[in-house]
């Protein structure tokens, strides 16, 4: 039967976030964030959104009959999801899982679209050809790349977790790469969708499907109204740590 439920939550507004921003409105070529990817940890504002994803979170757990929780290996993942456990009092099964944690930008990694397009001309010019879909920097994973990690991960839950409803702690691309597999969205559609709707820190996103049914419904997507309710900041970053276009 597999998992008929997965709730995903984009991480909270992390250090790297903020730094990406600054580096983008200065006209910086490199972003100044001081750890590697993995370590990147919540930004003030991004405790304060895992507070409110906390606030609401037991009544999401107790409506969808959520069982058990799968994360990220990243810190801000990883904070995301404790912060909101701990707030909202819950004990659930917790695991973490590589396969689904950001997307690795080899060469590109700190770098902003001005950076790239100085330092690594070739790579701008290659992206331009090939579209954000398909291109893999040196080094890195394209989007496709990170299909075949969700591909694989979803095999495993669909028998660790038979039958059962999830909640997902993940980063932004990852929300939107679970979507094209669940989905079967085209690679136009899923960039659309990206473009049109960026995922929000600690946005929330529901798809289900019918026991024994293939076919996954879009039953919620990017909704920050935990956020609202608990009157606390709504921001919306690029996840990858370069800017891109």
């Amino acid at each position: 039967m597999g998992v008929v439920e997965l709730v995903l939550v984009r991480h909270g507004e992390s250090t790297g976030n903020v730094a990406a921003a600054a580096a983008h409105a200065a006209g910086a070529e490199v972003i100044d964030v001081g750890v590697r990817d993995a370590d990147v940890p919540l930004s003030a504002t991004g405790v304060e959104q895992a507070q409110a994803l906390g606030s609401a979170l037991a009544a999401l757990v107790a409506e969808h009959d959520l069982t058990s929780v799968w994360c990220s290996t990243y810190v801000r993942a990883e904070q995301t999801a404790r912060i909101a456990l701990d707030t909202a009092g819950l004990d659930l099964p917790f695991s973490r899982d590589e396969r689904i944690r950001d997307r690795e930008l080899g060469i590109l990694d700190l770098l902003t679209f001005a950076g790239v397009t100085a330092r690594h001309p070739e790579e701008a010019e290659r992206r331009l050809w090939l579209g954000k879909f398909y291109h893999r920097p040196p080094g890195g994973e394209s989007w496709a790349d990170l299909a075949l990690r969700v591909r694989s991960f979803l095999a495993d839950l669909d028998r660790w977790e038979d039958g059962a409803r999830v909640l997902v702690v993940c980063h932004d691309v990852l929300v939107m790469i679970f979507r094209y597999v669940l989905e079967r969205l085209t690679e136009q559609q899923v960039l659309d969708i990206s473009a049109a709707n960026p995922v929000k820190n600690v946005s929330v996103t529901r798809l289900v499907r019918e026991p024994g049914e293939r076919a996954w419904t879009l039953a919620a997507f990017n909704d920050v109204s935990h956020l609202e309710h608990e009157d606390a900041p709504i921001t919306q970053h690029p996840g990858e740590r370069h800017v891109t276009r």
